[in-house]
């Protein structure tokens, strides 16, 4: 079945047969928009979905009427090559979906820039015992406080801490795990070995320096997307290398959140480090992509009731127009031109503005704003943002976390987080590594 993709010429036939004049016409009996309709007939989608059955329904024709065999472009001969890099990719992931994973002992926990605690819950989750957490910001340690009373809470500058020493904070405990996301910044380049003196100032400088000190087992350390690319790759072959002359051997790759339980697409880099006088004791698997997708109506049934900002009256009348799933080409043209400005005539594709998410689809990355420009992301049915506590719902946070601080603050809490399920995921693949030793 996955060899097969719509066959749009026979898809047009039979619109012709049935007087159905365009796409949108046929969008429009399916109850589903333009945009999800031309994701449909993409020859990448994979027609094994639920509107491909709507789709067959509305057009009263059985599914094998519209497929054909997607044809590959590869000779017979590498068929069996191509059969084996498969079966590699396959080894590179572990499931931690449906593995039960469980740590063998207590493992020890470090995280610096915890904010308001996504990644350090979702490792707590995994089985992780969280030490120490070290975070500047007062409205974050609040939340951390609220939730849980017992972590050692660290409301200081990093700067402060590892100047100080880290072991001053949280004693002679073992670490197993330092954890955290330091912020993306350009190094000067000054020097040519490319050490950690060369990264000073940083706070990445930083995170290097406390793992330094710890020397603990493993390292996570998650950023954006961004940094693989950042300075044409440069800065981060700088941080493996740094990583590397540390003491730790280092493998990286880019997660996507909306493949471990999130309802969100959310890619972060995962940065992963084994202690080098244990690389012959212990392999590190990036966990395996779950075999479901969460929409946001999985994420936001029986959504609990909260505050939240609103658009502008402009902004509003402008997004009442765009259907479930739209974003700004949905607008009449005149409107669009008005609403984008200079960006209607930039080039790519831009389908975060004027955005309204449908029920039926993950959310795109939520910001630490709801309502800015170039990020909107509209409630399915109400013209309005999304909620903090369905913000918090679709980066994966649980009901009973609550966030201190005024409602901006808030949803910039949850903006930056690291979606729960992503870190509980990450932290699973990392406890099945620990529990080789």
């Amino acid at each position: 079945m996955n060899n097969l993709v719509i066959n749009k010429e026979k898809v047009r036939s039979i619109m012709k047969e049935k007087n159905i004049n365009s796409q949108t016409e046929l969008a429009k009996l399916m109850g589903i928009t333009k945009n999800q309709l031309s994701v449909i007939l993409s020859d990448k989608f994979d027609p094994i979905k639920s509107n491909v059955k709507l789709l067959c329904d509305t057009l009263k024709i059985d599914f094998n009427e519209i497929t054909k065999k997607k044809v590959k472009d590869i000779k017979s001969k590498n068929l069996e090559q191509v059969s084996f890099l498969s079966k590699k990719e396959e080894e590179k992931y572990l499931d931690v979906q449906y593995s039960n994973i469980k740590p063998n002992k207590q493992y020890n926990v470090v995280e610096l820039f915890a904010g308001a605690g996504g990644l350090a819950l979702g490792l707590e989750k995994s089985g992780f015992n969280t030490v120490g957490l070290v975070e500047i910001d007062k409205y974050c340690c609040e939340t951390l406080k609220t939730n849980r009373p017992k972590w050692n809470i660290i409301n200081e500058n990093i700067v402060n801490v590892v100047e100080k020493g880290i072991r001053e904070y949280i004693g002679n405990v073992e670490i197993d795990l330092l954890s955290g996301g330091y912020p993306c910044q350009a190094f000067s380049y000054a020097g040519k070995k490319l050490g950690l003196d060369d990264v000073r100032g940083t706070l990445f400088y930083y995170y290097a320096e406390a793992l330094r000190q710890l020397k603990p087992k493993m390292f996570l350390a998650e950023n954006v997307k961004g940094l693989v690319s950042h300075e044409g790759g440069k800065t981060l072959r700088t941080m493996i290398k740094v990583f590397e002359q540390i003491g730790y051997k280092v493998q990286y790759e880019v997660l996507n959140a909306v493949n471990y339980g999130v309802a969100q697409k959310r890619q972060r880099i995962v940065i992963i480090g084994i202690r080098a006088d244990l690389g012959n004791k212990i392999q590190y698997k990036y966990p395996k992509a779950f075999d479901y997708i969460p929409t946001l109506r999985d994420a936001l049934k029986d959504v609990p009731e909260s505050e939240g900002t609103k658009y502008p009256e402009k902004k509003k009348k402008v997004l009442e127009l765009i259907p479930p799933g739209g974003y700004w080409r949905d607008l009449p043209d005149d409107i669009a031109r008005e609403y984008m400005g200079k960006s209607y005539f930039s080039g790519g594709g831009r389908t975060g503005m004027a955005r309204r998410i449908g029920w039926d689809e993950p959310c795109l990355t939520l910001t630490c704003s709801p309502a800015q420009k170039q990020t909107e992301r509209c409630h399915p049915d109400e013209t309005r943002p999304f909620t903090t506590r369905e913000y918090a719902r679709i980066q994966s946070f649980p009901d009973e976390w609550n966030f201190s601080g005024s409602m901006s603050q808030v949803y910039k809490q949850i903006g930056n987080a690291v979606p729960v399920g992503l870190a509980k995921a990450v932290g699973l693949s990392i406890i099945n590594s620990l529990n080789m030793i």
